[in-house]
């Protein structure tokens, strides 16, 4: 959104000595070799982007600092009107995306300054303007000395806001099915604030007979409240204890959750040794091919026609068969070595 408006923004010739050159997300500001470098080249800088109504400059500040060193008393720029933290935010979102790349800890104390303005938003979309991860913004913000007391929601990049937890929404979507089953996911989805496909997962997993939680969330769950059973009567949902001794994260469940198993393919797909081989891209693609969860299955089963169903569910049932075979050699292999492949590779 913030680049869209950009665009629409005109360029003028500015004089350099009424430019701001202040509050840089570079903790160390400007490199003097890469000015140098800059002045030294013949070619036309891009327009710089300067807060129209401050002066700052935005984005652009070793350019400045370059035709400032051509001799020149003036530059091109495209004139933003910033409000609030938005000059700060589109500084990080430019820097992060072209020119002298931003530093580890550039981009660090940039989101942590983020958070301390927009602490709204959630780690994903900070993440995605600092060039981090989600999982270091996780980490900056627990660590923050600031919080945000009063929110348990986050607002993500697309503008919607959705619970920081996964468990109150889908605790929320049960018991709208509950009450309505011949709910649409779409209309699931919006009263509860979670998406479709958790909304489709919470539905399978409810005809199932399965737990709404996934293991994972099953420790956050909120304390326990009444809600009505088959027979109309009031029964009590009991709390979900938080496993005593999780699992390391770089090491594979033997039954992952469906919301874990993305993330195994993905661990796989990276590693060379699989990437690089044919025997490795089979394996790859035939774990890919086929449904991670129950909502996926769910879909599926219900579209096959009854006179294909006996002949459909024998063939699965080889197939499991020849898998599970195939997934008892691969344990035995991984079992039979010192610091398995599997536990390096999960690294």
């Amino acid at each position: 959104m913030l680049e869209q408006r950009l665009e629409k923004c005109p360029i003028r010739a500015v004089p350099i000595d009424v430019l701001k050159l202040v509050d840089s997300p570079r903790v160390v500001g400007e490199d003097d070799g890469h000015i140098r470098a800059l002045a030294e080249s013949e070619e036309d800088f891009p327009p710089i982007v300067v807060d129209a109504g401050t002066m700052r400059v935005i984005d652009g500040a070793h350019r400045v600092r370059a035709a400032a060193l051509r001799g020149r008393s003036e530059i091109r720029a495209r004139l933003y009107t910033a409000v609030g933290d938005e000059a700060f935010v589109l500084a990080v979102l430019l820097n992060s995306r072209h020119g002298l790349p931003l530093t580890t800890a550039d981009r660090r104390a940039a989101a942590a300054r983020i958070m301390v303005g927009c602490p709204q938003w959630s780690d994903r979309r900070i993440a995605r303007l600092a060039g981090l991860s989600p999982t270091t913004v996780a980490g900056l913000r627990n660590r923050s000395t600031v919080r945000n007391e009063q929110s348990n929601t986050r607002v993500g990049a697309d503008g919607r806001t959705r619970p920081v937890s996964g468990a109150a929404g889908r605790l929320q979507a049960r018991e709208l099915l509950l009450g309505k089953p011949e709910m649409s996911l779409r209309e699931l989805a919006r009263a509860a604030g979670i998406s479709a496909s958790t909304a489709a997962d919470v539905r399978a997993r409810l005809k199932a007979g399965d737990d709404p939680l996934p293991p994972r969330l099953r420790g956050t769950a909120p304390a326990p409240r009444r809600i009505r059973g088959d027979a109309g009567a009031p029964v009590t949902a009991l709390p979900h204890p938080a496993p005593s001794h999780p699992a390391p994260p770089h090491l594979a469940s033997p039954h992952p959750a469906p919301s874990e198993r993305a993330l195994l393919l993905q661990r796989l797909r990276n590693d060379p040794s699989l990437r690089f081989n044919e025997s490795g891209r089979s394996l790859l693609r035939w774990l890919s091919q086929h449904p991670a969860h129950s909502a996926e299955l769910a879909g599926i089963a219900e579209n096959v026609p009854a006179h294909c169903a006996s002949t459909a569910a024998a063939l699965i049932r080889a197939n499991l068969e020849v898998w599970a075979a195939y997934a008892e050699e691969l344990q035995r292999r991984a079992d039979s070595v010192t610091g398995s492949s599997d536990a390096l590779c999960m690294r």
